[in-house]
């Protein structure tokens, strides 16, 4: 796995840069992150943002090398998304997707060089058709998957594993000690990545890939 990818364009070194600067949440960005948090907890899952460790993490378990564009569900106010364009990701490969309007309004200012697009995974697959987008080389996902109900999880999944196709990883952190995607449930493979103790709460970092057989069922249920 390439966990190193040296941006070529100028606009991923400024990218960097802006990352580096602000690694961590500022307490306004804290503040909000709250406020959404209370409005809806089964959407937003954390009462803070993921810490520079967490963003770290997750960058290191996605293959830069692997042709596509990276998806993030849950850009949130932007920690995970700093993490990715820091580690040496274009921006012109990544595409955030925010379901609150407030964070996503946010995500709009604080990365103008990003696509960011407002909606629901769930319905992934249409969200992405307007850019011509049908596969992705990885997913990174900060949803609260195991507080969702059953039925959107599972629809999340699909839709996830639809736009990743035979070769893609997706990325999921959890707070929980097990895995976030059950294997029996799911028919994934699944991998503990790593534990970051840093991050508050300390989280757990996993990445799923889909037997091949699997993957065309799944593509096939994905629709949109």
């Amino acid at each position: 796995m390439t966990d190193k990818l040296v941006p070529r364009s100028a606009a991923g070194r400024q990218c960097r840069r802006q990352a580096g600067r602000s690694a961590e949440p500022r307490d306004g960005e804290t503040a909000l992150f709250l406020s959404r948090w209370l409005k809806a907890p089964h959407r937003i899952g954390a009462v803070a943002p993921s810490s520079r460790y967490l963003a770290r993490a997750m960058a290191r378990q996605i293959d830069f090398g692997c042709a596509g564009p990276v998806i993030e569900l849950g850009g949130g106010t932007g920690s995970i998304t700093r993490g990715l364009l820091a580690a040496g990701l274009p921006p012109e490969r990544l595409v955030v997707v925010e379901r609150d309007e407030r964070l996503y309004r946010l995500l709009v200012e604080r990365f103008p060089e990003l696509r960011v697009l407002r909606g629901d995974a769930a319905r992934l697959v249409a969200l992405l058709r307007p850019l011509g987008i049908e596969r992705a080389a990885a997913v990174v996902s900060s949803l609260p998957l195991l507080s969702m109900p059953k039925r959107l999880r599972h629809r999340i999944v699909t839709q996830a594993f639809a736009v990743l196709g035979e070769q893609g990883r997706l990325v999921q952190f959890t707070y929980g000690l097990l895995s976030p995607l059950p294997e029996r449930e799911f028919r994934v493979a699944g991998k503990l990545a790593t534990r970051v103790w840093r991050n508050f709460p300390p989280a757990s970092v996993w990445r799923f890939e889909r037997p091949r057989q699997a993957v065309a069922k799944m593509a096939r249920a994905g629709g949109g």
